[in-house]
């Protein structure tokens, strides 16, 4: 694993367990060499995360929209800025940097961005492997809707296991690295 695609929050006014813990998975991510891509921002979760990983020697790609870099809303510091022209080709080239992706909690734009991560592996469009960590509970009442859809069959059963929920970080690292482990073993032609 070269690279992961972090979906956090940007907003700042949070608990410190959400700061903790995305310092924890920094400070994991660089140690063990991988590399953070995320949306650029220099404030929130996404600042807390490029903070620690930039600190521990790493490397951190953040892709964000022009009009988030016209409004002075990107960390000025970071390893490789990528400007796109709108949200779309944001989160399509944050998906194609990358080996996987883990969301830790965030609000409206870390929501929409990991439900539309999960559409495109439904629907075949993205095949990497997804966590959702799960700190202090925050996703439990997503969890439970998911769960509700697919047991009222508005989500096929085919799809229950399309993402992993991690409890710390260093499982949903672990998550990751056996998902990919799991694909690259599954790929290898039989001879």
């Amino acid at each position: 694993m070269k690279s992961i695609t972090i979906y956090c929050a940007s907003g700042s006014d949070i608990a410190p367990v959400y700061k903790e813990q995305a310092r924890v998975l920094g400070n994991l991510m660089a140690s063990r060499g991988i590399s953070c891509v995320n949306g650029g921002g220099n404030s929130g979760l996404m600042a807390v995360m490029s903070d620690t990983i930039l600190a521990s020697g790493g490397n951190v790609t953040g892709v964000i929209p022009r009009f988030m870099v016209d409004n002075e809303w990107f960390h000025p510091h970071l390893t490789k800025m990528i400007v796109t022209e709108d949200m779309h080709s944001r989160k399509q080239t944050m998906a194609e940097l990358s080996d996987g992706c883990i969301a830790l909690p965030g609000g409206t734009g870390t929501l929409e961005e990991l439900m539309e991560i999960i559409t495109w592996k439904q629907l075949g469009l993205y095949t990497k492997p997804i966590v959702i960590f799960n700190i202090n509970n925050y996703y439990q009442d997503l969890l439970k809707m998911l769960k509700k859809a697919i047991n009222e069959n508005f989500i096929h059963l085919q799809y229950k296991n399309i993402y992993s929920v991690a409890h710390s970080a260093e499982e949903a690292l672990d998550m990751l690295v056996a998902s990919i482990e799991v694909k690259n073993l599954q790929s290898i032609p039989v001879l």
